[in-house]
């Protein structure tokens, strides 16, 4: 189609790959607002789910840690179960772009921006 164009006609297959790749980007981070973690802490008392975009959605606490004296072991014990939920989150977030560069013949790694 672009034989006579030389280089050109590579650039026209480049173009047209990012297009396609900005399509997807924009499909992936629709879809990373509908895909869901859970991070826990203390053995499960304390459970808070994400998205893949690292939004805390919910968040699970076990009645039986509420004790007036462990108040600061209940706050720790949410912050650290956010923290696991959003590190998850981060991990799954790369899993899910790592799927669309391996797609489009992209280096395995390549980190993208969200």
């Amino acid at each position: 189609m672009f034989k006579g164009l030389g280089g050109l006609g590579d650039m026209a297959g480049m173009m047209k790959k990012a297009q396609e790749m900005q399509g997807k980007m924009a499909e992936m981070q629709e879809e990373m607002h509908n895909i869901m973690v859970e991070g826990e802490a203390g053995a499960g008392l304390v459970k808070a789910t994400c998205t893949a975009k690292g939004e805390l959605k919910g968040l699970d606490i076990d009645p039986s840690i509420f004790n007036g004296d462990d108040k600061e072991v209940v706050e720790d014990l949410i912050l650290a179960a956010i923290k696991d939920a959003q590190g998850k989150a981060s991990d799954r977030a790369q899993e899910e772009m790592s799927k669309l560069t391996e797609g489009l013949g992209l280096p395995a790694g390549m980190k993208l921006p969200f």
